[in-house]
């Protein structure tokens, strides 16, 4: 997963990188969201899930301490972060910033 994750951060289409974990209830409140924002969305923001337990490495090279947190990568560099759940409204907001 490292090296495609170093491809798939360096896009020129923003990349929201969803770190999560099967056992965390907020990210399974967070799931249906983002769902919601990409339909909205399109092609213009893509949305990585990155489970921490199998990519605990990728992790703690972001300084994910806790889940969900989000990222926001565009040509490889970080430009949002948010931990926790947010709304969609408030998510998309966001998201529009930067697209």
């Amino acid at each position: 997963m490292k090296g495609s994750f170093n491809k798939i951060i360096q896009s020129e289409i923003p990349v929201l990188i969803d770190f999560y974990a099967d056992w965390c209830a907020p990210c399974k409140v967070l799931t249906p969201i983002l769902k919601e924002v990409k339909e909205e969305l399109g092609d213009a923001v893509k949305i990585v899930k990155i489970d921490i337990d199998k990519n605990g490495s990728i992790a703690g090279r972001f300084q994910v301490r806790g889940v969900p947190t989000m990222i926001l990568f565009k040509e490889g560099t970080a430009l949002w972060r948010q931990a926790g759940v947010l709304p969609k409204d408030q998510l998309l907001t966001t998201l529009r910033q930067y697209i």
